[in-house]
């Protein structure tokens, strides 16, 4: 959704309805997993539910829906005769649900998202009332209502909360889709060194936030890292506590000397990251991991720890090592997210 705010916003500001497609649930080689958007105007689209194969097919009806106000669920699948026209011949099955966008709940959400708080969307979209919505806030208000299926939905919201994915809710004979909308996710580079410079960039490249910790002023400067969203002058245990490391945050330690990578990795292993890796070779993992398990880090942290850092791409160069990190940031949270 976050990647859909300027447009819409340009398309709203110029005085143009807009109806948005949403990815409710994918069988088999479906190339965009549930709640993946595409918003459309009368003239325009902006993101995208399926790479390219359907995407004409749920222009086509999200334009319907702007002329007749009506939300819909569309299929497409091995199965039916469209199959091949829109590209899905080879074996995936997509579910799309279509709405115009409603405008005071999208102001509620592209605030939260702006300002990186996680909300949950609740829409109805099989049954009645087809295509209302709630969005739901951790301990906050809720904007909207989905009358009698508030209580219940609030509970699907907590639950897709918790564990970061979409998911469809039965309530009676209608059914919700349920989708956390979450901050972006986080690296946390520990150590400001050649290898980081570059890190940086492919890491807002693919959406991250950065934060670069370093209490070596030669290492961790502005002129250095003046891409990174956030600079840290602290030391590395004492920065990680203060930046607080959540279930979407990475970290990644390279300074390779143990004063400043040592503190770093037994909070952060300690912590909800989904990855934690650190640079250096397969030697100095084995001595890393002595004194860390002295450190008093059980043997399950310790397991969490990746290192060597880096799929094994046989790179040498600091933007090769760099590339190495970051592909396998975003294989481990593609996993996670797949489980």
């Amino acid at each position: 959704m976050r990647e859909l705010i300027a447009d819409i916003d340009r398309w709203r500001a110029n005085g143009e309805k807009v109806a948005l497609a949403t990815v409710v649930s994918t069988w088999g080689s479906a190339p965009r997993r549930p709640g993946a958007k595409m918003a459309v105007s009368a003239g325009g689209l902006s993101g995208s539910v399926s790479g390219g194969c359907i995407e004409g097919a749920v222009a086509q009806e999200a334009r319907a829906a702007l002329r007749d106000g009506q939300p819909r669920l569309l299929h497409f699948g091995v199965s039916d005769e469209t199959a091949w026209s829109v590209g899905l011949a080879c074996g995936g099955q997509v579910e799309v649900f279509i709405s115009v966008l409603d405008e005071a709940l999208y102001e509620a959400t592209r605030d939260a998202l702006l300002a990186h708080r996680a909300v949950v969307g609740a829409t109805v979209i099989v049954g009645e009332p087809l295509g209302r919505s709630a969005l739901f806030t951790p301990g906050g208000p809720t904007v909207g209502s989905l009358g009698a299926a508030d209580s219940a939905a609030h509970e699907a919201a907590l639950a897709s909360l918790r564990d970061g994915q979409c998911q469809r809710a039965a309530l009676g004979e209608a059914e919700l889709f349920v989708e956390p909308l979450l901050p972006p996710p986080t690296l946390v580079v520990v150590g400001g060194v050649h290898i980081a410079v570059t890190l940086v960039s492919l890491a807002r490249t693919l959406g991250y936030r950065t934060v670069v910790v370093d209490p070596r002023s030669a290492f961790g400067s502005a002129a250095r890292f003046g891409h990174a969203d956030r600079l840290v002058d602290a030391w590395p245990d004492d920065a990680l506590r203060s930046i607080g490391l959540s279930a979407s945050t990475a970290v990644a330690v390279l300074s390779h000397d143990p004063k400043l990578d040592d503190p770093a990795l037994l909070v952060a292993l300690r912590s909800d990251a989904f990855y934690v890796g650190a640079l250096g070779s397969t030697r100095t993992q084995e001595k890393r991991r002595a004194r860390l398990g002295e450190a008093g880090l059980s043997d399950p942290e310790l397991a969490r720890l990746h290192g060597p850092i880096g799929l094994p791409l046989g790179g040498r160069t600091p933007e090769e090592i760099a590339l190495a990190i970051m592909a396998e940031i975003v294989l481990a949270r593609n996993r996670r997210q797949d489980k």
